[in-house]
């Protein structure tokens, strides 16, 4: 949570009702010192270029405030600079209630919502109108070649401030694009010969557990959180250890696969770990997201770890590659909580397809990286450079596909880097 927000949107009564509802203690620290200059990172960019709406909040000389809806395809909100947004105003009703307020006072709100993916931006600005008479290049950025409603103006916003929500009561929603997709690719699944029934509880584990959360990271990714069935404490374990988990394979088998715990607990109530969905893989990704449901009964082992962190106070460099930002993020956790310097970089395709984006800059704004090949491919991590700019002693963790796991460790042989300060675990 930036200082900006906190400054314009913690005014006295707001501090007031925190005192009294008992949440003023954890966000005084944010308010502290002055407020930063607010910069678009490239996860908010990337996040307002694929938005084909949003709501924006004006107040008009009563004091009563207007929300107004704006669509139009994807990316009409155009990223001008890190601290400037665009739009192409397009003919509607024709009560210029927003464009009328904007005349007595250049405040406007902005909420931008992805809803398949629960997520939620807050904006706050000045802003002001760019006529066809006196601006037409810059009127000219902001209309979308291929839609061709009337524009009659263009609205340019200097950003003061931003915040992410949280997830908490977004009902996930999809539009006619992404559902005629999801379909075309369940007709394309060939039928399974024969589809055993599986057992009631899977895996013969110490620990018994329970499906007790479900949740939707990304398109791709689902998040599970596994209880014990009797509501007790389960085994601590340090970051970076996973669980062997049993899988119902269509054919009747019990498969086992190994998955990272996505966060550290000293006296864990759950487990989580996160699974990709991978429909040409061997098959088991895919049964978890088919077969596991609130209230599946697994029986698995306590948690084991092949790719611990270090603990001592030596600096981290962590580097993920897609889902293997799951070991990673638990890294990140506890060296915060530790209080140890690390920095991470963290590539994939879009923030979209990024489990945990979020979350991590919220953060750690100041630690992460984010590297986009799909909507950003400029911005490539550049192994050689990170690797270069890291401490000297620094202890070097990656995760993720075999072939960023062999970049990095062939640059750091090429540069000098002992082998014993690369951890790597590798995920298909």
């Amino acid at each position: 949570m930036a200082r900006a927000f906190a400054k314009i949107s913690f005014t006295p009564d707001v501090q007031t009702v925190q005192t009294e509802m008992g949440s003023r203690d954890a966000y005084t620290a944010v308010e502290l010192g002055e407020p930063e200059i607010p910069a678009l990172s490239a996860v908010e960019q990337a996040f307002i270029a694929e938005r084909d709406s949003f709501y924006l909040a004006t107040v008009g000389q009563t004091g009563w405030p207007y929300v107004q809806h704006r669509g139009g395809p994807a990316g009409f909100l155009k990223v001008l600079d890190e601290r400037t947004l665009g739009y192409a105003d397009f003919s509607g009703n024709r009560q210029y209630i927003s464009v009328g307020n904007l005349r007595g006072d250049n405040r406007v709100s902005l909420f931008l919502m992805d809803y398949p993916g629960r997520q939620r931006l807050k904006i706050w600005g000045r802003a002001r109108v760019v006529s066809q008479h006196d601006e037409p290049e810059l009127l000219a950025k902001l209309e979308s070649a291929d839609f061709r409603a009337p524009v009659e103006r263009g609205i340019v916003i200097e950003v003061e401030a931003f915040d992410w929500n949280c997830p908490k009561y977004i009902t996930p929603r999809y539009n006619q694009h992404t559902l005629e997709a999801a379909l075309l690719k369940a007709s394309q699944v060939q039928p399974i010969a024969e589809v055993r029934q599986a057992p009631a509880v899977l895996g013969n584990g110490a620990l018994p557990l329970v499906i007790s959360a479900i949740r939707q990271l990304t398109p791709q990714i689902r998040g599970y959180e596994l209880s014990h069935i009797d509501g007790e404490r389960l085994p601590a374990y340090q970051a970076g250890a996973h669980l062997r988990v049993p899988i119902a394979m269509p054919d009747g088998r019990v498969a086992y696969h190994a998955y990272s715990l996505t966060e550290v607990q000293t006296d864990p109530e759950y487990y989580r770990i996160a699974v990709l969905r991978v429909d040409a893989g061997e098959g088991g990704s895919s049964a978890v997201h088919d077969g596991w449901q609130l209230g599946t009964r697994l029986n698995i082992d306590a948690p084991d770890n092949y790719f611990p962190l270090h603990d001592d106070h030596r600096p981290a460099l962590l580097i993920a590659g897609g889902i293997g930002i799951t070991p990673i993020k638990a890294m990140a956790e506890a060296l915060a909580a530790r209080g140890t310097d690390f920095q991470l970089h963290y590539a994939g395709r879009s923030p979209q397809e990024m489990a945990f984006v979020n979350g991590l800059q919220r953060q750690y704004p100041d630690q992460c990286r984010f590297y986009y090949s799909r909507t950003t491919p400029e911005n490539k991590l550049a192994i050689a450079k990170v690797l270069g700019d890291a401490p000297a002693e620094a202890v070097i963790y990656v995760c993720g596909p075999n072939r960023l796991i062999e970049e990095v460790r062939n640059t750091a042989r090429q540069i000098g880097i002992a082998e014993a300060r690369v951890q790597f675990e590798s995920f298909v």
